[in-house]
Parts: structure tokens; C-alpha cells; sequence
């Protein structure tokens, strides 16, 4: 199923079910009747179990009893003999009987832990789920306020498909942050479907410019989107961007989440020439409960990457987050800085960094492109972290930089708090971004 399929699935299930975000709570109902029939089958088995250990006992019991019971001529003997054995037979079957009943007890409380510890955990996965979703629609309601709002305009005065109307939407798309290459693009591809596919009205033109919108992100390269491990010791990742966009930030949150998943995690304060730079991660480090390695302000940033890179390999360190300058005003110190920090974390830990991450603010809209590609010139790039997206109605910026530069989101800010860095999920950005423009 593509990404507009899913799109339009919950569109349709949030439109008829306003109290059901997604089908959630059925798939949780039929896992429920599963593990209860499970359950229910754990039990029947015991209890036929049980039957059969009685059944072979009692056998067993009464050739005991005809083999070790001798003729007798006197009928007392005989008696007591009979009584005897019908009073081991008793005892024996009562054994058997509470035995196969502990059986089945134990057996229907084991089953029914397990049932209760997998419907805890299936709870527990959804409401994490519903939590991201719930976060993205949040974050991305400025942005999703003003596609609609754009759109809206768009078609305020729609009476045909004619070039006015391809100017007006490229204006719009533009002014969306979507970027110019995207515009034109997806007007293009609207002119097409207008002769081979005569799409006429404004309920299908909307619900064609949304579909190409989501389509940017069908598909995703899910290994390029998640971040990059390193299995034989400590995983370097650097981060970079300029001074102001949130990169001491990002770092003190990415911490928090690593040390939350039991990582032992060392940070690195290698922006020793940003006032403030070092007092902020430093503080950052504290609340984190994480290592800090740190020199006097105006020291060499080389430096403090090697002994950062050094204590991560001798004390074993899960990762290393190294926070770096950002002065785009002289590009070519800033090259030879991060050419230096390389050169030292690649010859101390080969195969490092496993991840240089440029972290933007969404707020400045198309100078964010401006940025990516000036530090693409300097870094190589393997992902992006788009910060205060919440705080901006320029959410278009992603799929601009998907389609303009190739360069994977791997991490989206939707909130101040420390757990509102989101991994970059396309279904909920999508979903967040264009809820309810689909038009039936």
C-alpha cells in the first residue's frame, strides 16, 4: 500500500470515527480474543492431560493390586486385604486427582500471565504510537493551518484548469516553502493529467496536488532514515549547522534518549568559540545525568574531539555526541575545522563518525535549502534534524529538502520539551501536514 493509500485510509477513519484516530483499538480487541482463546486451549489440554494421568494411574494402581495380592483361604485375610488395597487406591486417585488439579491451576495461571503481559505490551507499543501521532498532528498544525489556508485561496475563485490557474498554484506552492523545483514539478505533472486523464473539477485537482505532495515521501530508504550504529565500539556522531539553529539543544535531548535506553553516553562541547556554547552543554550533561568532556572557551576544537574520542574508546562509551561551531561567515576555517575533527575520529575509530547530522531551523523556510547545501560543501552530510517545526507554518521545507537535495530527515523538533525530538516518520508527517485537505 503507498504512502497517499495509507494517507487516505485514515483521513477516512478520523472522518468516520472522530473518537478513533486509527483502527488501534480493533487490532487490540482481536489480540485480546486471541490470547484468551489461546488461553483457553492451554487449559483444555491440561485438563486432558490430567485425565490421561489419572486414567493410567488408576490402571496401573488396580495391576498392582491383582499381582501383589496372594490366594488366601481364610476370608478375613482376604478381606483385609481388599480393604487395604481399596484404601491405597483411594489415597492414590486423591493424589493423582489434587496433583492434576495443581497441574491445571498452574497451567491456567501461566497462560493467563502471558496472555495479561502480551495484551500490556501490545498497550503499551499503541499508546507510544498514538503519542507520536499525536505530537506530529500537534506540531504540524501551524503548517497544516496554512496549506489549507493557501489552498483555499487557490480555489476561491477556481472556474477551470487554464495557465492562470498553473501560475496561481506554482505561487503557492512556492510561498508553502515547498521550493521551486516542487512546484513546477508537480504543475507539470497536473497539466498531464489534465489531457490524459481530464481532471476537471476542484475536488479532484485538490486531492491530485495533495497526492504528488505526499508522493515525495512514498517509498523511503528506511535504513537511510534510521541512524547508524557502530557494533564494534563507540558510535561517533557529529553534529553541525549554524550558530542559533539548535545543535546544543538537539545534542541534550538525543542524550536524554540514549542514556533513557541504557547507552552509556559521552558528550563532547568542540564549540569553543560560541559564548555560552560550553556552560550550555555542560548543562545540558547535567540534567542528562551524562559525561561531559570540555576545555577552557577559545580553545582548539581538535583537541577536545581527541580527547573526547580517547575517553570513549578507554572507558566504553555507547556514544559519542559532538557538538561543533557553526560560522558560516568564514567558510574556509570552518572547512579546515571539521576536515581536522574527521582526520582525528577516523584515525582513532575507523569507519567513524557514523552519522554528521545538520541540524536547521525550520523557521527561516527557504534559507534552510541555502544552509544545506553551503554545508554540503564543507561535511559530508547523512542526515538532517529540522528543529521548531512546531513553532512555523513552513512545514513545506521537508519536502523541499527531499526533493531538492536528497539528504534523508532523520529527526524532526515538535515541541520545547525534552521528548518532543521525534524520529522522522513520513506516514505522520504526511498526516499531520495534509489532514482533512482531501476532498470526497
Amino acid at each position: 500500500m503507498g504512502l497517499f493509500d495509507i494517507f487516505k485510509r485514515k483521513n477516512q477513519n478520523e472522518h468516520e470515527h472522530p473518537e478513533q484516530v486509527d483502527g488501534s483499538e480493533l487490532i487490540s480487541a482481536e489480540q485480546s480474543q486471541a490470547a484468551e482463546s489461546d488461553a483457553a486451549q492451554s487449559e483444555m489440554t491440561s485438563a486432558v492431560s490430567t485425565e490421561q494421568s489419572t486414567a493410567s494411574t488408576e490402571t496401573a494402581i488396580a495391576s498392582a493390586s491383582e499381582s501383589a495380592s496372594p490366594q488366601v483361604n481364610e476370608g478375613s485375610t482376604a478381606m483385609e486385604s481388599e480393604a487395604t488395597t481399596s484404601e491405597s487406591t483411594t489415597e492414590a486417585t486423591s493424589e493423582t486427582a489434587a496433583s492434576a488439579e495443581k497441574i491445571k491451576s498452574e497451567s491456567v495461571t501461566v497462560a493467563t500471565e502471558e496472555s495479561a503481559s502480551a495484551k500490556q505490551s501490545e498497550e503499551s507499543e499503541q499508546e507510544t504510537m498514538q503519542a507520536a501521532e499525536q505530537k506530529y498532528e500537534h506540531g504540524l498544525s501551524k503548517s497544516r493551518s496554512s496549506f489549507g489556508q493557501s489552498l483555499n485561496r487557490l480555489f476561491a475563485n477556481f472556474r477551470s484548469v487554464d495557465e492562470a490557474f498553473f501560475d496561481d498554484l506554482e505561487d503557492t506552492l512556492i510561498q508553502a516553502d515547498v521550493g521551486v523545483n516542487t512546484a513546477t514539478d508537480i504543475s507539470d505533472q497536473l497539466r498531464d493529467a489534465v489531457r490524459l486523464n481530464n481532471i476537471k473539477n476542484r475536488n479532484e485537482v485538490q486531492n491530485f496536488i495533495v497526492q504528488k505532495l505526499v508522493e515525495i515521501y512514498d517509498v523511503p530508504d528506511q535504513q537511510s532514515m534510521e541512524l547508524q550504529q557502530n557494533p564494534d565500539g563507540p558510535t561517533v556522531i557529529l553534529m553541525i549547522g549554524v550558530n542559533g539553529a539548535g545543535k546544543t539543544t538537539t545534542i541534550g535531548k538525543l542524550a536524554n534518549q540514549y542514556r533513557s535506553e541504557g547507552k552509556k553516553v559521552l558528550v563532547a562541547a568542540a564549540d569553543t568559540f560560541r559564548a555560552g556554547a560550553i556552560e550550555q552543554l555542560a548543562e545540558w550533561a547535567r540534567r542528562d545525568q551524562v559525561d561531559i568532556v570540555q576545555k577552557p572557551e577559545g580553545s582548539d576544537p581538535a583537541s577536545v574531539v581527541f580527547d573526547a574520542v580517547k575517553r570513549a574508546k578507554d572507558e566504553d562509551y555507547d556514544i559519542l555526541l559532538v557538538d561543533t561551531a557553526g560560522r558560516l561567515q568564514n567558510k574556509v576555517n570552518l572547512m579546515k575545522e571539521l576536515e581536522k575533527m574527521n582526520k582525528i575520529i577516523q584515525r582513532e575509530i575507523p569507519g567513524a563518525p557514523q552519522e554528521v547530522l545538520l541540524v536547521i531551523d525550520a523557521t527561516v523556510g527557504q534559507n534552510a535549502l541555502t544552509q544545506a547545501k553551503l554545508f554540503r560543501d564543507v561535511a559530508d552530510i547523512t542526515g538532517i534534524v529540522l528543529t521548531k517545526l512546531d513553532g512555523t507554518a513552513k512545514g513545506g521545507i521537508v519536502l523541499a529538502i527531499k526533493q531538492d537535495l536528497g539528504i534523508p530527515v532523520k529527526y524532526v523538533g515538535l515541541g520545547e520539551g525534552v521528548n518532543d525530538l521525534q524520529t522522522f516518520n513520513p506516514e505522520e508527517f504526511v498526516y499531520g501536514l495534509f489532514k482533512g485537505l482531501i476532498k470526497e
